[in-house]
């Protein structure tokens, strides 16, 4: 009966929140690595993109709400997240045209087009916290609990009980639903694969007919919709605030890095591989032993690694390990 308690303990503690954050992650290192390996620079506003897209998704979930619209038990800003996707693929047709574009034609330096995008970063920083402040904001409605501890407790009778919040369960099922989307689209439509090829060799695509002009909106695109439904879902399960997505670019280009810069698979599982890290090593594992062990051998102290104010710390120390002996990542990105 311990163990099984034991297994509770860990599903609840580090298995479903490393599930639910590799997600986010994930979704977001996604959108990094397509415009790394399309437009071919490293985007450092990516975080803040993520940010202003979860914001407009914000602003249209209250107006739902104070009108009385709502998804039951799911949250209304599901509603609401058309119209921060729409935005924000505005900010980033808009930001290409009058940034990105210019330095596009000269053919600059990939670092270049990096220390722009950290001025871009910074532009739509300011603008996030001059339309919705700098608080944190709890948007998330509906249906707190899919099951509640309590409940999990009186069905099964166990000492530990498991409680599956909505927002991971709405995480890890949009996740699965945006990806199957992605690939598809990259793999079976025309304009995907022209994406690709691209992606894979610019000149001989240009040969080939393809206008570099439509990749490169239909790329913007597709990470305004990645970063909007990345940042919404974060600020779902944790909650919104402008600075934190500036933080959460770390473990995003860390989970594309690890995975492979350039290669979406390899940023599916870089993010993975970045939130279970962070979750397993900065979790106090003294439940789970005490559980698990015989009572003589149970941990007096919490068995924590690292505090969870540097789980940041390791997401930095995972990203210089790679880029020392592995800078391709797990599925031979690009080389960075």
């Amino acid at each position: 009966m311990d163990l099984i308690n034991a297994l509770v303990a860990l599903l609840n503690y580090v298995i479903i929140p490393g599930m639910s954050y590799g997600a986010q992650l994930a979704i977001g290192a996604l959108g990094v690595t397509l415009v790394y390996g399309i437009l071919r620079f490293s985007n450092f506003a990516h975080g803040d993109t993520m940010a202003f897209g979860t914001t407009f998704t914000i602003l249209v979930t209250y107006w739902l709400q104070s009108m009385g619209v709502s998804l039951g038990p799911l949250p209304t800003a599901l509603l609401a997240l058309p119209v921060g996707i729409l935005m924000t693929a505005l900010l980033l047709l808009g930001t290409d045209r009058a940034v990105y574009r210019f330095y596009r034609r000269q053919k600059a330096a990939p670092v270049i087009l990096v220390i722009v995008s950290m001025g871009v970063m910074f532009v739509m920083n300011g603008i996030v916290r001059f339309i919705i402040g700098v608080e944190d904001r709890d948007f998330a409605d509906g249906a707190r609990f899919v099951i509640s501890a309590r409940d999990f407790k009186q069905m099964t009778g166990l000492e530990e009980g498991l409680a599956i919040r909505t927002t991971q369960v709405v995480t890890v099922v949009t996740a699965l639903v945006v990806m199957a989307l992605l690939f598809w689209f990259l793999n079976r439509t025309r304009t995907g694969k022209s994406m690709r090829a691209f992606s894979d060799n610019e000149d001989l695509a240009l040969l080939s007919g393809i206008n570099p002009e439509r990749v490169v909106t239909v790329t913007w695109l597709i990470v305004a919709a990645l970063a909007t439904v990345a940042g919404v879902l974060y600020g779902l399960d944790k909650s919104f605030k402008p600075f934190t997505y500036f933080q959460l670019l770390l473990p995003i280009f860390a989970a594309a890095i690890v995975g492979g810069l350039g290669n979406p698979l390899g940023a599916i599982a870089g993010g993975f591989v970045i939130a279970f890290s962070e979750v397993t090593v900065t979790y106090a594992w003294k439940k789970v032993l005490t559980y698990a062990l015989p009572d003589s051998m149970a941990p007096d102290s919490l068995v924590q690694l690292l505090s969870t104010d540097y789980k940041f710390a390791v997401s930095f120390a995972i990203l210089i390990t790679v880029l020392l002996f592995k800078p391709t990542g797990l599925f031979k990105g690009q080389s960075v």
